[in-house]
This record gives C-alpha cells, sequence and structure tokens, in this order.
C-alpha cells in the first residue's frame, strides 16, 4: 500500500509509485502521464489515437533500471468505452482492444491523462465486442480509481514486444 493509495488527494501533487521492474527503460511517472525512453503516452495517443502500443528495452530485474541488451518490453494504451458500477463499489470496465495475447503487469495499470483523487476499487477489465474482431477471453481484475469514466485511458506494462494489430 503506498501513500497515495491511504490518502488519494496527494495524487494531484504526486504522481503513484510505478514499480521500475514491470516497465520499459527509463519509464517516468507524472500525476497524469507516464513517459517511455522519452515518449509521453498521452502524447502517443494524441497521435496514434488507442489502442497503441510503445515498445523500448526491458529493465533487468533488481538493476533499479538499467535496460536489458536483448529484451524488449512494452506498455498498451487503451480507451475506456464503458464503466458499470457494482453495487458492492467494484467497477465493470470495457476498453477498445482484445487483451488476449499480452504478458501483461495488470497491477501497474494506470490511469493516465488526468489525476483522479478518488479511492481506489478493484475492476473488472474486458475488451469492448464493438471494438475489435472475433473472440476475446481475456478478463483482468485491476485496482482503478472509482470515478474512472468513459473515455479515460489506461497503461498497461506488458513483457515483450506487441504490434498493435494483436490489440484489434
Amino acid at each position: 500500500m503506498t501513500l497515495t493509495t491511504i490518502m488519494p488527494s496527494l495524487r494531484r501533487s504526486i504522481p503513484d509509485p510505478l514499480d521500475v521492474n514491470a516497465w520499459p527503460e527509463a519509464t517516468v511517472a507524472t500525476v497524469d502521464d507516464v513517459a517511455v525512453a522519452g515518449v509521453s503516452l498521452c502524447r502517443l495517443v494524441e497521435l496514434c489515437e488507442t489502442p497503441c502500443v510503445h515498445t523500448a528495452a526491458a529493465v533487468i530485474p533488481g538493476t533499479h533500471g538499467r535496460p536489458s541488451p536483448v529484451h524488449q518490453a512494452a506498455v498498451v494504451v487503451v480507451s475506456v468505452t464503458s464503466v458499470a458500477r457494482r453495487p458492492d463499489g467494484s467497477l465493470d470496465v470495457l476498453v477498445d482492444a482484445c487483451l488476449d495475447d499480452l504478458a501483461a503487469t495488470w497491477r501497474e495499470t494506470r490511469l493516465i491523462g488526468r489525476p483522479s483523487t478518488a479511492a481506489v476499487r478493484t475492476a473488472q477489465v474486458a475488451a469492448d465486442p464493438a471494438h475489435h474482431r472475433g473472440p476475446c477471453a481475456t478478463d483482468a481484475l485491476v485496482a482503478l480509481p472509482a470515478d474512472l469514466s468513459e473515455g479515460d485511458l489506461l497503461a498497461i506494462p506488458c513483457a515483450g514486444t506487441l504490434s498493435v494489430r494483436s490489440l484489434r
């Protein structure tokens, strides 16, 4: 548990910490964005729309961020297409990509594009059938802000390389 989890209002002034081993090299979080190897994921979405993928060198675990000379890691950015709130406070979230082929580190999924001071809730993230071709089975449980809404952006770190084609 982090300080920003205990006191969500702090997220307006300090970013949620990230696990450097789960993200590609030179990943830096801000209160409303993540930059990977110098590339803002919010800016990437402006240029490429969602879903989009940014790939960089993976990090060698336990080295405090030293890039791997041979392995790659990626970040997938998806857009929330629908949010339903359950009576227990958890969320059902649909996104504009099929997430079946991801070797994702789901616990590191984060909201980008705006800071949120809402408490964190458990969310079941799944593909919106209206935004992809073919069957898609992935349902991931993720901790996301309770005020998540349609149009919000989620950044998901993944091991290996991906193509946008694999998300559609």
